[in-house]
């Protein structure tokens, strides 16, 4: 008896000394020797990540717009999502840095990378990958519980998502993430992931840039059926009101100028499918307008 549990008290030490592997958005190996208690999160994504998949308390340090959940906005600050204050990150001693290649410069990246420090690069392609990133970051973190099951719940959202749309007919559509200058995103980027879940076609998804320069012109030729910008600039001439100046577009026409919360949608954490089934109901909206004709 005493060999028996001699070998399993053995057994279980082995096991919580384990190395723990996932694999990151870029397919890379990251091994930790135990699970991180010191995370630094660089990019407001991976803030929320950390939050939902139950890591929130080990954020020692994040970026500018790292605000939400509330808690968030109490982490020290180290820069932005392009460029950080490295020495300071240094200082805080952590053992595993989440990361965005997307936003972060890629020198200081490569800086860090020589440090030695464990580095996990988050940047989800599609809905059902910010459910793997939650699984990963669980995993790393030894909050597998707490993140398996979030990523379920996202899961279960996105499912049902596309049992509601997926027979709906599709809605062309330009997303407008800013006006000044005036860009979109490709069929590449997630948010074109969420477009497709609702039924909708991006007008600009065949595009080689990620995130595209336009001009008006450009978006008239296309003439999309309906056009979602950002929120924040609904209350000025800005944003998707600019194109009211053009009745005859079929957006306008068919008054499909919907403005959605950018946070939803341009960050590639769990509210992001919230934000995708906010999208699905204004494409939704301009099918119904077909049917009942523009207002007046």
């Amino acid at each position: 008896m005493n060999k028996i549990l001699c070998a399993l008290a053995c057994a279980s030490a082995c096991q919580a000394g384990a190395a723990i592997t996932v694999h990151d958005d870029d397919g890379a190996a990251v091994t930790l020797q135990k699970p991180a208690q010191r995370i630094m999160a660089l990019a407001p994504h991976v803030t929320e990540l950390l939050f939902a998949a139950g890591g929130g308390g080990r954020i020692v340090g994040t970026v500018n717009f790292s605000d939400y959940p509330e808690a968030a906005k109490r982490i020290p600050l180290v820069g932005d999502n392009r460029e950080v204050d490295i020495e300071r990150v240094i200082a805080m001693k952590p053992d595993l840095l989440v990361v965005w290649r997307h936003g972060a410069a890629p020198r200081q990246i490569e800086i860090l990378r020589q440090l030695g420090i464990p580095m996990f690069h988050s940047q989800p392609k599609t809905l059902d990958g910010i459910a793997d990133n939650l699984v990963q970051l669980g995993r790393l973190m030894g909050t597998d519980r707490v993140a398996q099951a979030a990523a379920a719940d996202l899961r279960r959202q996105l499912a049902a998502l596309a049992a509601r749309y997926e027979k709906r007919s599709p809605v062309r559509m330009f997303y407008q993430v800013w006006d000044k200058p005036l860009y979109t995103l490709n069929g590449a980027h997630i948010v074109s992931d969420a477009i497709r879940l609702c039924g909708g076609e991006n007008v600009f998804a065949a595009l080689k840039t990620t995130a595209p320069v336009l001009s008006p012109e450009g978006v008239l030729q296309e003439d999309p059926e309906a056009i979602v910008g950002s929120a924040e600039k609904t209350v000025s001439a800005g944003g998707v009101n600019m194109w009211r100046q053009y009745p005859s577009m079929t957006a306008v026409r068919n008054d499909n100028l919907f403005a959605l919360n950018v946070d939803l949608l341009n960050r590639a954490g769990p509210r992001m499918i919230p934000g995708a089934a906010a999208l699905c109901e204004k494409l939704e909206l301009a099918r119904q307008h077909r049917k009942n004709g523009a207002p007046p």
